[in-house]
């Protein structure tokens, strides 16, 4: 019987392919030569001896690889992806890294500790305050007893839009964004809006017109990126905060929005003290991490304060208290608040290409919220329309 052996089966080990095929008459050991002399292959075959090799008295057939295959490079050895498990403080210190342009704050210098504290006591001062905390929104009262009340149609939250001009175009504006929008159409209509996002997506678009404006900041000298990063991760945040508050804390998600929002916009209110603050006392501009420090310790204070002047309700309030501390926070809308600020960071930080996506889906806090939740949700927040309309639907199902 005439039996073909191929010649790779005796290379498995090595890992080398051969061509010849061998064909057997009779019973040798046959020893295959690797590269280098590093070791052999040794096994029992039949067959007859062709005339091209040589028996070695003892029955062993040595079988030398080609010259071509002696030489082959070694396959490259592939390293692991960098992927991290960040904390909540090395979070926030890089995106506060890439809001104000540096690739590393660095340590405070003695010098440092006398600026931070002037420009907090500069903040402190009443006048400071009432200079740099912004108004209300004049319809933000209107749209949070809109919101609360379920019988509010989709007529009504019209006619409250209708009354602002610039809301309308903002209105418009956001809801053609990438962000939003779910179909090649244009919305053209503040009715085809709520037709398209439902009346909970409207309100959140709407909330996140009203406050966009006192978000700019035409003089950032120096961290020209610092105004749309804390928009960018405010509204993001906004938007992980509301399935939380929805799915797992059954709170008001539009009070968690809103909260979000505000967080974001003290940050804006402490840069833009501090740099007038800086400029009317120093030449040139804080040092990054002056400015860094003074975000850290002093937005969460900031926040309520902003939230006292707007007399929002008493459990948003002691939500923005809860910010103040790095303990848990203990209500319903302070846990919401934190996961979506985080998670918004998180989001932040991986559209801007500083962390890659293990290392931000390893990082997002355990929030309660279900895996098929979590990736809906980062879908979404990572600007991927096709998943807009689910979110929306996650949420409604609550």
């Amino acid at each position: 019987m005439v039996v073909y052996l191929l010649a790779a089966l005796l290379m498995t080990g090595c890992g080398l392919a051969a061509r010849p095929v061998l064909r057997w008459a009779g019973g040798f050991d046959v020893a295959v030569a690797t590269p280098g002399g590093s070791g052999q292959i040794s096994g029992q075959i039949s067959g007859q001896i062709p005339s091209q090799m040589s028996r070695q008295t003892s029955g062993t057939i040595t079988l030398e690889l080609p010259v071509e295959l002696q030489h082959l490079p070694e396959p490259p050895v592939l390293e692991a992806a960098p992927i991290q498990l960040l904390d909540r403080t090395e979070i926030f210190r890089r995106l506060t890294e890439l809001s104000l342009g540096v690739a590393e704050l660095g340590h405070p210098l003695p010098e440092h500790d006398e600026i931070l504290a002037s420009a907090i006591a500069a903040i402190g001062d009443a006048g400071m305050q009432r200079r740099y905390t912004p108004r209300r929104p004049h319809l933000l009262p209107q749209l949070m007893r809109a919101v609360n009340d379920e019988d509010v149609s989709r007529r009504e939250l019209v006619s409250i839009i209708a009354r602002d001009p610039s809301l309308v175009g903002s209105l418009l504006k956001m809801a053609n964004s990438a962000f939003y929008r779910v179909t090649p159409k244009p919305i053209e209509t503040i009715e085809r809006a709520i037709v398209m996002l439902g009346s909970d997506g409207l309100r959140s678009l709407i909330t996140a017109a009203l406050m966009q404006p006192i978000f700019e900041v035409s003089m950032a000298g120096g961290f020209p990126r610092f105004p749309d990063i804390v928009w960018e991760h405010a509204l993001l945040s906004a938007h992980a905060a509301i399935p939380h508050a929805a799915i797992v804390e059954r709170a008001d998600q539009f009070a968690a929005e809103l909260l979000c929002l505000v967080t974001g916009l003290a940050e804006i209110v402490l840069f833009r003290a501090a740099m007038d603050h800086y400029a009317n006392t120093r030449h040139g501009q804080p040092a990054p991490v002056v400015m860094a420090s003074l975000l850290t310790s002093q937005s969460a204070a900031v926040a309520w304060q902003i939230g006292a002047s707007w007399e929002l309700s008493e459990h948003m309030l002691a939500a923005l208290e809860e910010q103040m501390v790095t303990a848990e926070p203990t209500t319903p809308l302070g846990r919401s608040l934190r996961f979506g600020r985080c998670a918004g960071a998180l989001a932040v930080l991986r559209k801007n290409a500083v962390i890659d996506d293990g290392t931000a889906r390893l990082s997002l806090p355990e929030g309660g919220l279900s895996p098929a939740h979590i990736k809906c949700m980062w879908k979404r927040l990572l600007d991927k329309p096709e998943d807009s309309k689910a979110t929306g639907r996650m949420v409604k199902r609550r």
